[in-house]
């Protein structure tokens, strides 16, 4: 029987419903060609990709039935079996700012790596999209629950529609996102560790401790210009855990309006924080978001680890397990919204749990939380490329035939052949530090690896239309 391929049938049918295996429907959004992904995104690019929103079926936070969307990335890539790839978004600013509409600042992640040969799934989370209800904001079990549902859903659904996938899994998340992420890959790895094997993550600048290193940065004495978070993380988590009936319980008189408003949808995040922010300073002259709680619940949160903020916070960290996969965990020093400690607590608890692989890594001293992502989110995918298996197109295959890299593995140089002139190479460690690149000045040049530890090493080449990755062993 001639294969059917999950892009040609959702191109020629733009929204379609599918009952009895999670996934409700999906519709057709847009398509991107090679060429126009790779100017964006750089020469890590294979294919062109179609995009669709998806909805399926999971549970609310009550564990009532409830409709969950997400994007959906397929490479345009016939006859190749492929990874999973599945992105895990920042926090959004209104309800409707999710990757299924294209317009949270991080859905590009998901249509990168769909470029590189990935199938990518990007839920939305419960309480956002087309989910119903407020979005229970860091609450580690629902943003695993989601994704797995997901996961689900579609992973049997291409497979049954002829898109073959080679079993490899990838996780990856940015701020919010690496919470969820990180919630994730515990889940996967408790629960479902036969049927869904992580075959490696990248979590990134994520809040992985609530309950320590959040909760003493936000209720400080020092000043954070982002106050809004405490308010969603009450309401997100009050979604769950009940523990207010009402919000005067918790919110003091000048910062209640504001928080209702936002439980409301009426307000976005950017405007919590922009209001909120104005009224601490009007009464407090800087931002301390700790005296928008009532001062007796703030003092008892303070002062009683059994609160049940306390309780509900500590019950969403999402460090203190050891990860089987490899694992990284990207920040930057100068990040002003999600402490950096974060990921060195995370780092030393995990190693301390016997983790076989897992390492946290500086990108900048310098960047602030939005300008860590993208390049956080580029040293991911180079640390995931030493592991995925795709299959370059046939162009590439061609090309690929007409160079050789070796001695490989190697402790003395390595020599590439058959190059062009101009051809370019780079030389990056397992963790995506670039240690050299030099260009070609003839068909064959000779690539000091002299002084490296022994291991994994990625060689990248570009020369005219031609790019490829290929892995190198130090020994």
């Amino acid at each position: 029987m001639p294969k059917l391929y999950l892009f040609a049938l959702l191109t020629l049918m733009s929204s379609f419903v599918l009952r009895g295996q999670g996934l409700i429907d999906a519709t057709y959004l847009e398509s991107r060609t090679r060429t126009e992904l790779a100017t964006e995104f750089g020469f890590f690019i294979n294919y062109g990709i179609d995009v669709y929103k998806v909805r399926y079926t999971t549970t609310d936070v009550q564990g009532q039935p409830d409709t969950a969307s997400g994007a959906l990335v397929i490479p345009q890539a016939r006859g190749f079996a492929l990874p999973l790839f599945i992105y895990q978004h920042g926090t959004s600013g209104a309800k409707d700012d999710v990757p299924s509409n294209l317009n949270i600042s991080d859905y590009k992640v998901p249509l990168a790596f769909g470029g590189v040969g990935a199938v990518s799934l990007a839920p939305d989370y419960l309480g956002l999209g087309d989910s119903r209800g407020f979005h229970p904001y860091l609450h580690a079990a629902t943003e695993a629950s989601a994704a797995v549902d997901m996961l689900k859903a579609i992973g049997p659904y291409v497979a049954g529609l002829g898109q073959a996938l080679n079993g490899q899994l990838f996780l990856g998340g940015y701020s919010q996102g690496g919470h969820a992420s990180m919630a994730l890959h515990r889940v996967l790895q408790e629960d479902y560790s036969s049927e869904y094997p992580v075959t490696a993550a990248a979590h990134m600048s994520g809040p992985y401790s609530l309950a320590n290193v959040m909760r003493e940065y936000v209720l400080s004495e020092d000043e954070y210009s982002f106050p809004g978070y405490i308010v969603r993380i009450i309401l997100g988590l009050n979604e769950y855990y009940q523990i207010y009936s009402d919000f005067s319980q918790v919110f003091r008189a000048p910062y209640l309006g504001p928080a209702q408003a936002y439980y409301n949808n009426e307000l976005t995040m950017g405007a919590l924080h922009d209001t909120l922010a104005t009224l601490l300073t009007q009464e407090l002259g800087l931002v301390q978001p700790k005296y928008i709680i009532q001062d007796s619940v703030r003092q008892n949160i303070l002062d009683n680890p059994n609160h049940p903020v306390n309780v509900a916070l500590a019950e969403n960290d999402v460090y203190d397990w050891a990860p089987q996969s490899p694992t990284r965990l990207f920040y930057c020093t100068s990040d002003e919204q999600v402490l950096y400690t974060n990921s060195l607590l995370a780092d030393s608890v995990m190693n301390a749990n016997g983790a076989p692989d897992v390492e946290s890594a500086n990108i900048s001293s310098t960047l602030s939380h939005f300008d860590c992502a993208r390049p956080a989110l580029t040293q991911a995918l180079l640390f995931f490329v030493q592991y995925l298996d795709v299959v370059s197109d046939a162009e590439e295959q061609a090309a690929e035939q007409s160079f050789r890299v070796y001695p490989n593995p190697t402790s003395g140089p390595l020599t590439v052949e058959g190059l062009s002139p101009g051809a370019r190479l780079e030389l990056y460690s397992p963790d995506g530090r670039r240690l050299s690149q030099l260009q070609a000045e003839g068909e064959t040049v000779q690539l000091p690896v002299e002084g490296l530890a022994p291991g994994l090493y990625v060689l990248k080449l570009q020369g005219g239309d031609f790019r490829t990755v290929k892995k190198v062993v130090v020994k």
